[in-house]
């Protein structure tokens, strides 16, 4: 396969844009905006292509979105804009180091953009086609998009708070309410709501959301959740990182914690975090995640990017280290990790033969990868043999298409509360650039997965609309005799991000590897922010970071290297 290098134009042409957006929409609460329909192709159940054209009159469509929380003035912010300014402001390299970069994922796109803002030249070596990792998505064959995961961006991800600002792309984060949503699956089509009021400072506003919500626990369970949660707060993060070899549900019949917690609240929670259940995951995930959303006031307030992945955050960072004189290839797939004599790095030997040297190698892959390509000589390093007990969990994303305006849902983040699905969000209405006044798209996170990876599309999507024949009890219908399906894409990753069952963190390696030369990135490694979008992009900071801190052994190496080269008679 051909070495694609990338640009602004190549990467599934100009940005997709369905509808126009009107100049002269009424305004409330961040935007609005004006819609005209073309004529749609669109798919039945059966996938075989039929034509349906209709036109809607022109709409003005006023969305719910809410302004940008003051988020600057925040420690965690301020300490993520001061290491990125680190890079900016650090002295010139006499000679800039060229830094292969495998995996164009956030973190490999983080470790990238900010050697690059340090002065020296990254490489980015991705093996498929489009950017982003576990953020790509892709276009089918109506122009519609269909992605890899339901990404939800924080208030409480410092790091991609000020990533979004340091490329100037604010304004592609779509805010909501700040709220949680719960179905409820013991009243079908209800949902109970945990209210963060603007009015009050954290943790206050996350204690009142919790005490206000009656509906999902009783003031009993409240209580003894309460004070099984006292030992958290007292102790702080070595409490929290003692709490890695407990699974939540472990750590809840140790403190006492009603069942009730788990069944209301930690299954749901659980989902949406790792994807597993409780009986599996670390405690410690849990509490990193409350301690992030209770300590800062829009530490749990939730973004929607306002288009796909690829385009709308992945090309500025791209067109930015391009900028700085870095490089982005896609379709350079690594076949093998070259050695020298000495056990560290000569080349990466891409597929189609080619090789890359550079001064300095990143792995910024899935842990999944970076182990299948390990060198045999490296396999018995502790620092690499811990890799063992890291592994992707599997997570599978299904994207539905309905022929009708679905009414029981929010322009929010969903928590289904479902035994087979996590979180779900009509992306018709939560996002613009997916945006459609007639129809719903429904993108829902199937999991666990485990026992699904392998099945048929067909089962999957069967599954979920039993499923959704419960949240929708007036609209869906499983065998379709309401709302229909027009068409369907189910995306599978049989490993995402590592599982965080217990005892994993001492296997999660610092991005600086024993091999002299050789660095680690993604959210597998060592970072406070865990299997995220936020450990990855803070993943690539340190890396970044270890290897400007390493600038004076990097260079001597490659200069030694190229005065060893035999000279040509």
């Amino acid at each position: 396969m051909d070495i694609q290098f990338i640009s602004a134009t190549n990467l599934n042409g100009a940005i997709h844009r369905r509808y126009n957006w009107g100049p002269n929409a009424v305004q409330r609460c961040g935007y609005s905006f004006e819609s005209s329909i073309p004529n749609l192709k669109i798919t039945d159940s059966s996938l075989k292509c039929r034509k349906s054209s209709y036109r809607a009159g022109r709409l003005q469509v006023v969305c719910r979105d809410f302004p940008r929380p003051e988020l600057e003035n925040t420690i965690n912010f301020l300490e993520a804009a001061q290491f990125s300014s680190v890079f900016r402001s650090s002295p010139r390299p006499s000679k800039p180091l060229q830094v292969v970069i495998a995996g164009a994922g956030l973190a490999g796109l983080s470790v990238a953009k900010y050697l690059a803002d340090a002065g020296h030249r990254p490489i980015l070596l991705e093996a498929r086609d489009v950017l982003g990792g576990k953020v790509a998505a892709w276009k089918d064959e109506d122009g519609d998009w269909y992605e890899t995961g339901l990404h939800i961006f924080f208030g409480a991800y410092p790091n991609v708070q000020n990533l979004f600002g340091e490329l100037g792309i604010n304004d592609r984060l779509q805010w909501k309410e700040h709220s949680m949503i719960f179905a409820m699956p013991n009243k079908p089509g209800e949902f109970s709501r945990f209210d963060f009021p603007e009015s009050l400072p954290a943790p206050i506003n996350g204690i009142w959301a919790i005490l206000r919500n009656n509906e999902m626990l009783t003031w009993p369970e409240k209580v003894k959740f309460a004070i099984g949660l006292l030992p958290a707060m007292v102790g702080g993060q070595p409490y929290v990182e003692a709490q890695d070899g407990l699974t939540v549900s472990e750590w809840m019949k140790k403190q006492g914690v009603p069942d009730r917690v788990n069944d209301e609240v930690f299954i749901a929670m659980s989902k949406a975090l790792n994807f597993i259940n409780p009986d599996e995951l670390s405690m410690q995930c849990i509490l990193i995640a409350l301690n992030r959303f209770l300590q800062e006031k829009h530490g749990s307030k939730m973004a929607f990017l306002d288009g796909n992945p690829p385009e709308r955050l992945c090309m500025p960072i791209c067109e930015h280290i391009q900028s700085l004189g870095g490089e982005v290839r896609l379709n350079s797939r690594i076949q093998k990790i070259e050695l020298n004599s000495d056990c560290t790095v000569k080349q990466f030997v891409l597929t189609n033969g080619s090789v890359v040297t550079g001064d300095a190698f990143v792995f910024a892959t899935p842990v999944d990868i970076l182990k299948l390509l390990l060198p045999e000589e490296w396999r018995e390093i502790s620092y690499f043999k811990k890799l063992e007990k890291l592994v992707g969990v599997p997570v599978i994303n299904v994207h539905i298409w309905f022929d009708r305006k679905l009414k029981n849902t929010y322009d929010h983040l969903l928590f289904s509360r479902s035994p087979l699905l996590s979180v779900y969000a009509d992306m018709s209405v939560a996002c613009k650039e997916y945006y459609d006044p007639n129809r719903s798209m429904l993108e829902l996170v199937f999991a666990p997965a485990e026992e699904w990876i392998s099945r048929s599309d067909t089962d999957i999507i069967d599954a979920t609309m039993q499923e959704l024949a419960k949240l929708f009890p007036d609209e869906i219908a499983a065998d379709q005799s309401k709302a229909k399906i027009l068409k369907y894409k189910v995306v599978k990753t049989p490993r995402s991000v590592y599982k965080t069952v217990p005892n994993c963190e001492p296997c999660r390696p610092l991005q600086r590897s024993p091999i002299e030369g050789f660095y680690l990135a993604g959210d597998y490694t060592k970072q406070k922010y865990l299997a995220s979008m936020e450990g990855a992009v803070l993943s690539g900071k340190l890396c970044a970071q270890s290897i400007v801190q390493d600038y004076d052994l990097l260079a001597a190496r490659s200069q030694n290297a190229r005065t060893e080269l035999p000279v040509a008679l």
